[in-house]
């Protein structure tokens, strides 16, 4: 049985068994031989933190022990070291076959070496293998014409691009092969560069001293605004965070919640829930949707949070994320087709009409009722757009107060009433024949007119939208008074009737245009409907009030008044 020896390489912490060890120090100890002394120990930095990074690689957890698989597969990405020996007496340009130059796919880094003021461009010079001069006169074109807001978005760059520091990040930003030779040449390069920026440091000593102060006040820049979108970046990913995570929860809860609500009664579903794509689809497989096609998306918004506000967070792996994201895919799909089929189901609307005359005597006056039924409804304010509920013989129905009535002129001589129930399907005749289902109830005595104020279907029928539109049509002339529940139904055009519901003790006549108010108070006469009160006319009409403004006394020569069949006449008095 081997040891376990816990080490640190690249600023990360591994444990790793002894022969492992044993081989990976060896290959360390040769590696440092095989380097010239100048830049030993920043390469050999760089090639421990690339090590580093393949082991974070190939481990799946934090207790996992790298063994000799591992060592071997990583020193066969990095090379051996008598593999990558470069003839220091021969120019880098013209050694390309003495070391791997192999190329691999580019990464976004800002060039702080190469920069102006935080490497921005020289990033993407590197990355899209253009000359940074391009991006940065193109910058300067947009900032110069005021498209956007250019500044914002190099800001935000600057935030979200990370910095190019060690040799193995140069290389990927590059896109160079980082192995021990490409370590070693590009560290060298750097000392070599130094070395010639110190020999002609006279002949450059005023462009360089201008060069730092710029680079100084870039950089002074540059730290203050990652201090402050810093600061920012973490206040957005912990509101983030918050909403996505009571998000989640909630659309948990209540996925959860319908799948397991196959257990309930259908009563309760259909009286309580009510979902877009409807309920002839099982109420566990829309909870399943429900938990695909919101959860997930606030999964990743979750996600992101986290990284804002955590740095160096750890990923949940390319597998996971396509994985969420064909499943995600795949449900919005499903939803949406059900969606679709749901909605067709009220793509078409149909229609039945019934008539009914009213037979009234000239000194009528029409009073408008509706009915509530007990049965179904103890409270008459209470309105009720669906419900799955039983009538009297236990037979569940349908039940809807989708009534509404609305008050019309006519030219003929006698008033009637127009019924019309309307209800949606497939098609037309579809809809047509479940309008012909529903049941409506209204009757006429005398100078009453009765109506339900709701109707009922058979459950076979489903909600399909439902309704009873009731279209009262009144010759000119005709007197009528609503109960208190009128307003509850009433959808009438206000320029032809304004129902004043102030109290329901008001008596309406129809004119010519509209309908006046024959005893409404003349403060409510915004539409210009109430009749002129000839007691305001009458100079010999005494009232009186008390202190408290109550009519205590009144004496009139001729008045309007209302008998006890409600209908109108006039008195005249000495």
């Amino acid at each position: 049985m081997n040891k376990t020896i816990s080490i640190n390489l690249g600023g990360f912490f591994f444990h790793i068994d002894e022969d492992a060890y044993q081989k990976l120090s060896r290959y360390f100890d040769a590696v440092k031989r095989s380097l010239a002394p100048d830049g030993r120990e920043e390469i050999m930095k760089d090639i421990e933190s690339r090590i580093a990074e393949l082991f974070q690689e190939r481990i799946q957890n934090d207790k996992q022990v790298i063994g000799l698989v591992e060592i071997d597969a990583v020193i066969g990405i990095m090379g051996q070291p008598e593999d990558y020996k470069i003839d220091e007496e021969t120019p880098y340009a013209s050694s390309s076959n003495t070391f791997n130059t192999k190329s691999k796919a580019k990464k976004l880094y800002r060039d702080k070496e190469n920069g102006i003021i935080s490497g921005v461009a020289s990033g993407f010079g590197h990355y899209l293998n253009i000359d940074p001069v391009w991006i940065r006169l193109l910058f300067v074109i947009i900032v110069i014409a005021g498209f956007g807001s250019p500044i914002l978005i190099y800001l935000i760059l600057l935030f979200i691009i990370p910095k190019a520091e060690t040799t193995s990040q140069k290389l990927e930003m590059k896109g160079e092969e980082i192995t021990i030779s490409n370590i070693e040449r590009k560290v060298k390069e750097g000392i070599d560069d130094i070395a010639d920026k110190i020999g002609s440091i006279d002949h450059q000593k005023i462009a360089e001293n201008t060069r730092q102060g710029i680079n100084k006040t870039g950089n002074a820049v540059g730290n203050f605004f990652s201090i402050v979108f810093n600061v920012f970046a973490k206040l957005i990913g912990g509101i983030i965070v918050l909403f996505s995570s009571i998000s989640l929860v909630a659309f948990c809860i209540t996925s959860i919640f319908m799948i397991f609500s196959t257990n309930m009664p259908d009563n309760f579903l259909l009286n309580h829930v009510k979902t877009p794509i409807g309920l002839e689809t099982p109420m566990w497989v829309q909870g399943i949707l429900v938990l695909f096609v919101f959860g997930i998306p606030f999964f990743f918004l979750l996600i992101l949070g986290l990284k804002l506000l955590v740095n160096n967070l750890k990923s949940i792996g390319n597998i996971a994320k396509y994985t969420l994201l064909a499943t995600w895919i795949i449900a919005m799909g499903i939803a949406i087709s059900l969606g679709v089929n749901e909605a067709s189901q009220f793509a078409f609307e149909g229609k039945t009409v019934q008539k009914q005359e009213l037979i009234l005597n000239p000194t009528d006056t029409l009073l408008i009722k509706f009915k509530n039924n007990d049965f179904y409804s103890k409270n008459v304010h209470h309105e009720t757009d669906f419900k799955i509920t039983q009538d009297d013989n236990n037979k569940e129905v349908i039940y809807s107060n989708n009534v509404s009535i609305e008050i019309m002129e006519t030219d003929l001589a006698s008033a009637y009433i127009q019924i019309e129930k309307t209800a949606k399907g497939k098609s037309s005749e579809e809809a047509r024949k479940r309008a012909e289902k529903i049941k409506y109830a209204f009757k006429v005595e005398g100078n009453v007119l009765q109506l339900d104020n709701y109707l009922t279907s058979a459950v076979e029928n489903k909600f399909r939208g439902q309704e009873v539109a009731l279209y009262l049509y009144l010759p000119k002339g005709t007197v009528f008074k609503t109960d208190k529940n009128f307003y509850n139904f009433d959808v009438s055009n206000d320029n032809f009737f304004n129902l004043h519901y102030s109290s329901s003790d008001y008596i309406y006549r129809v004119d010519t245009e509209k309908v006046k108010c024959l005893n409404c108070p003349i403060s409510e006469n915004e539409h210009q409907d109430i009749e002129s009160n000839e007691l305001e006319n009458d100079s010999t009409a005494t009232i009186i009030y008390d202190e408290n403004g109550v009519l205590v006394k009144k004496k009139i020569s001729k008045a309007i008044v209302i008998d006890d069949s409600k209908n109108l006449i006039e008195i005249k008095t000495k």
